[in-house]
């Protein structure tokens, strides 16, 4: 299998799209979340930490950082997928040359 053919686009790009999904449900549990836990839970978001209620200490101080985390999260496994079809295309291109 080449590396600019269309099997191997196509099955980088299915990993990349559940990548993307994953990633992006993660970040709508977040976003949806916290308002979902001050319907719920009223007594609970009003606590105070740091000086802050829980749920502005959530939205203001913890949801960037977790932000960046799943950022984070999808560039490295993206990476690691791209990098993964290559050894595989390259180790398939091997044993065919051998095989010849």
């Amino acid at each position: 299998m080449d590396i600019h053919s269309e099997p191997f686009l196509y099955s980088l790009m299915a990993r990349q799209l559940k990548l993307s999904i994953a990633c992006a449900l993660t970040f709508l549990v977040a976003l949806l979340g916290l308002p979902l836990a001050n319907y719920f839970w009223p007594e609970l978001m009003a606590t105070r930490v740091f000086g802050f209620t829980l749920t502005w200490f959530v939205l203001g101080v913890l949801f960037f950082p977790f932000v960046w985390i799943i950022s984070y999260v999808f560039i490295r496994r993206s990476i690691a997928l791209e990098r993964a079809e290559v050894e595989e295309v390259s180790r398939e291109g091997a044993k065919e040359a051998k095989d010849e």
